[in-house]
């Protein structure tokens, strides 16, 4: 089955954006396709650069960027609800006059229509 993920909670505070990780974990290693995890809400912070965990916390931005990289996976964030808690991509950053973009590598910034898609043509779409 094809799979897309959508994450509403911060990469760290709360348990939900770990467990949604987890889940993709779990369901590529049973064999099923995950298309996108798409960021909203402040699960958009999953998709910020500057996010340094201590170094005996698990880093959870790392771990998707690898889960992407590993299974062709796109990391989706919000663009409206990106920029209204700080992740911005370059385009972005450009547009509204900054001097800098804080999105990580490996993440896009993308409008509700990709989300919309997805619940259109995925055989699944589970929220955390």
């Amino acid at each position: 089955m094809s799979y897309t993920l959508v994450v509403n909670s911060g990469a760290y505070g709360k348990q939900s954006s770990r467990s949604a990780y987890l889940f993709a974990k779990s369901l590529l290693k049973q064999g099923h396709t995950l298309t996108s995890v798409f960021f909203y809400q402040d699960g958009v912070h999953n998709g910020s650069a500057l996010t340094v965990p201590a170094n005996d916390e698990f880093d959870l931005v790392k771990a998707w960027q690898v889960l992407a990289q590993e299974h062709s996976v796109r990391l989706e964030t919000c663009v409206a609800a990106a920029l209204r808690r700080g992740v911005l991509g370059q385009s972005e950053a450009e547009q509204h006059g900054l001097e800098q973009a804080n999105l990580a590598a490996g993440f896009s910034q993308a409008g509700l229509g990709s989300l919309a898609e997805a619940m259109l043509t995925q055989d699944r779409v589970v929220q955390f």
